[in-house]
This record gives C-alpha cells, structure tokens and sequence, in this order.
C-alpha cells in the first residue's frame, strides 16, 4: 500500500514537472530574439499547429507510400518551431516543396542512408518499386545543402560536430550553426527541448564525404572514417508531448532508464529494418517492454511495406505493426499526423 502511494506520487510529480517545463519552454521560445522563423509561425495561421497539436509529416520517396528507404520526417511544434529529422535521400534537397522553413536538421549518424549521399529528383507517384536517387549529394550531403539553404541549426553528437563545422565554413557558412549535443545534454529549438539518448549501431562515415586523399583512400582500402557514437533524440515540444527518437540501434537499458524512466516518452519512432538495426520483434519489445510509449510509428523498414497506402501482408512492418500493444501508426509520406501532449493521433493517422 505505501509503495504505491509513493508510485502514484512520484507518478503526479513527473507530470507536474513536465507540465511546467512545457509552459517555461513557451515562455523562453516567447521571449528569444525572433523565436521560431516567421514562415514557420506563418505555417501555424495555416492551421499547421494552431490547434495546440505537433504535426508529424514523414518525406519519403513515394507519395502516400512507406518505402524501402524512408527515414525523414519533418515535426512541428504548436508554436511553428520545424525540426527535420534524418533527412537522407527521399529528401530532393532544399527545394523539396514540403519542407518549408526548417528551424534545425537533427542527424542520428552519418551513414549515407541517413545523411544523404544521394537523393532523389522529386517525389514520386505510385508503388515503391522504382525506387531511385539520380542526384549524388556527396561531397557536402542532402543534410548540410539543406540546413545551409535553409538558415537551420544542424544536431548532432558525438566526434561529428568539428567536421560538419569545416565543411559548412568551407561551404562560407557559419560553423556555430553546428551544434554539439552530447548524451544527457541538452539544447533548445523554439518551443522544442532536443536531447540526445544512445544508440547501439557503428557510425562510420564514407570516403565519399571527405574531399581530397583521405578519402580517396578510405574508399579503396573499403574502410570508413570513425566520428564517435551514433544518437537517438529525445524531442519535449511546448505542448509536453515527449518523442524518441531511436535512430538505427539495437536494444538498450537506455530505452528504459532514460527514455521511459528520465524522460517519460509518450510517442516513439522506432527503427524495425532487422540487420542494421533492431528487427520487428526485437523492436516490439522495445516498444511494449522498455520503452513503453502511447503510441509509435515504424521507421527505417527497409522494404516496400505499402501498397496504396496500406501495410502489405509478410512485411516487417506488418509483423512490427501486429506484435505492439500500443497504437502503431503508419509513416505514409506526405501525410501529416497531430499527436497532442498525451501521445495520441488526433488527426491523420
């Protein structure tokens, strides 16, 4: 009986806590010079945010479709705040017309499939079967062209931040736009608190990225350039929505002690392509045993898991989808999903 009044206690006081956070975070986003960017704050009197919800929206390569290699999405906070995540290559670069004002770019780790070493011309029409990316990103990437030409802070962690700081200054950008963002820290987008969680995967970046003999090198010898561990985020929006964000990992005691004990994450984006990251069962667990959210969405499937906007029976995504004991919401590309500060769909999903 008294442990759990203490339970229920400790239970109320997190979300006190939380509550409070989200209300000092509006006031801070309020009060900095400028705050969110003016088409953001626009995209908001559009009916974006303005209802109180963060909007969802994933870029993948495919219209209305969950593709092999999706992984972008784009969240927008009530205030207009608009952090892209993992932008790689169903992204067409800064002129993709979805993207809009983007106020941050958060990057997981530097592989090409997330980074962006290629990307496509424009979004398709149609199944995920003809599936390709004509436009070689390398060596400055699609996320670096985009947080360049988009005025954006660029997060990351790691060893990452001094290459990405050179190659924005020799781009003639401003260096102090990269952000390093370690494990337990933390920095401020807007109304948006971002903080980087660990993630179990390899972080190596490819020969391609790196001009001149070293990486020529690298990509005879087959080997790749060591930029400290990969990050998932954990992203605290004004509304007190909590996101995580796994980024490709496998499963860790993270996912429980600081994800779900620290942090309280109510949505979850959980990477489920197997071999490179955890697979649907593995990612399942994850969900309903560590993790615990509201609700999730699956990521990085590594297949062509719809079919006319519908999951396709035998997929991963469908053995991910029918193995969680929480609302699975599909991550179909260009159609925005609302989730209020509880973690559920409002609208969308």
């Amino acid at each position: 009986m008294v442990s759990t009044s203490i339970a229920t206690a400790f239970s109320s006081l997190r979300a006190g806590t939380r509550t409070l956070a989200a209300l000092s975070l509006m006031m801070s986003a309020a009060m900095l010079p400028g705050g969110p960017s003016a088409a953001a704050q626009d995209s908001t009197q559009d009916g974006g945010a303005s209802d109180g919800t963060v909007t969802v929206t994933p870029l993948g390569s495919h219209e209305g479709e969950f593709c092999q290699l999706d992984r972008a999405m784009i969240f927008e906070d009530p205030d207009g705040t608009r952090i892209l995540y993992d932008a790689g290559r169903t992204v067409a670069g800064p002129d993709d017309p979805r993207l809009g004002a983007i106020d941050a770019v958060l990057l997981s780790h530097v592989h090409g499939d997330h980074l962006g070493d290629r990307r496509i011309e424009a979004v398709k029409q149609g199944p995920c079967t003809d599936l390709e990316f004509p436009v070689d990103a390398t060596p400055n990437s699609n996320s670096i062209d985009i947080a360049m030409a988009k005025g954006a802070a660029f997060v990351v962690g790691g060893e990452m931040p001094g290459f990405f700081a050179n190659k924005v200054k020799a781009l003639g950008g401003d260096p102090a736009t990269v952000r390093l963002v370690r494990f337990g820290a933390s920095t401020t987008i807007g109304g948006v608190t971002v903080t980087t969680v660990p993630a179990v995967h390899s972080n190596g970046l490819s020969g391609a990225f790196i001009e001149g003999e070293l990486g020529e090198h690298l990509s005879t010898a087959g080997l790749t350039a060591y930029v400290g561990p990969p990050e998932g985020f954990v992203l605290t929006f004004s509304n007190g929505l909590v996101v995580y964000l796994s980024g490709d990992t496998g499963v860790t005691a993270e996912q429980e002690t600081v994800v779900r004990r620290q942090y309280g994450a109510e949505l979850a984006v959980m990477n489920i392509g197997d071999t490179y990251t955890t697979g649907p069962t593995e990612a399942a667990f994850v969900v309903n045993e560590l993790v615990k959210p509201k609700a999730v969405i699956p990521s990085h499937a590594n297949e062509p898991a719809t079919e006319g906007g519908a999951v396709k029976d035998g997929t991963r995504t469908k053995q991910f989808m029918d193995a969680v004991t929480v609302p699975a919401h599909l991550p179909l590309s260009g159609r925005a999903m609302r989730f209020d500060g509880e973690g559920t769909c409002t609208a969308g999903c």
